[in-house]
């Protein structure tokens, strides 16, 4: 049990010292100072991710309504099967059965590729906005005396950072300055970007066993 916690305290009392270390940094200047920032929030947040990533959403609304027509099929087919089963030989329900199949597959592969597109096609705009964003990051690292900056996009223990008070965080000042930089303006409200949709039932359809007499 010790072995296992030593990491952790380890990491807690690192952590706790860099806090301090942050807090004392107004009462004595040239000191160690320490930042946090949400990389991906402040992606998300500017005005250039907030529109790009608005738009990539739109362009998926085709598909998502596509695969959601394809998911009303099949829970339109499974309920036929489920209705009708008594009232069909086995040579129908074979082909009602195999039918279904066929149809989850299908949709399942729709919307796998639907995915994998649409993932694919949001990690090329968050890398393009991030290599346009390190150097506004930079500069406000430098100019305010930062030693080092935490990335907390990801929570501990996949991020490296445990515990990180509001007063270490620039996010909101990294996404003004980019909005500055960019001079792309704030977007109207719209809706947040849409997510190709997962089939709505994935379900196994019925084996094709006879029919009872």
């Amino acid at each position: 049990m010790t072995n296992k916690l030593a990491p952790f305290s380890v990491a807690l009392l690192f952590s706790l010292s860099l806090a301090a270390l942050a807090q004392t940094d107004a009462a004595k200047p040239n000191v160690f100072r320490v930042g946090t920032i949400n990389i991906q929030q402040a992606i998300y947040a500017s005005n250039e991710g907030r529109r790009d990533f608005e738009a990539l959403g739109k362009k998926f609304e085709p598909k998502e309504a596509e695969l959601k027509g394809l998911s009303s099929e099949l829970d339109s087919l499974k309920k036929q099967l489920d209705t009708q089963q008594d009232k069909l030989n086995d040579e129908s329900r074979g082909k009602l059965v195999k039918l279904i199949e066929a149809r989850q597959k299908s949709l399942e592969r729709a919307t796998q590729d639907a995915q994998e597109d649409f993932q694919t096609q949001r990690g090329e705009l968050v890398s393009k906005i991030l290599t346009k964003m390190a150097p506004v990051i930079q500069k406000y690292f430098n100019d305010n005396g930062y030693s080092l900056l935490l990335d907390t996009s990801q929570p501990w223990p996949q991020g490296p950072v445990i515990m990180a008070g509001p007063t270490t965080d620039i996010t909101q000042q990294i996404v003004e300055a980019y909005n500055t930089v960019s001079g792309v303006p704030t977007p109207t409200a719209g809706a947040s970007p849409a997510k190709p949709a997962k089939p709505a039932t994935n379900k196994p359809a019925p084996s094709a066993a006879p029919t009872k007499q």
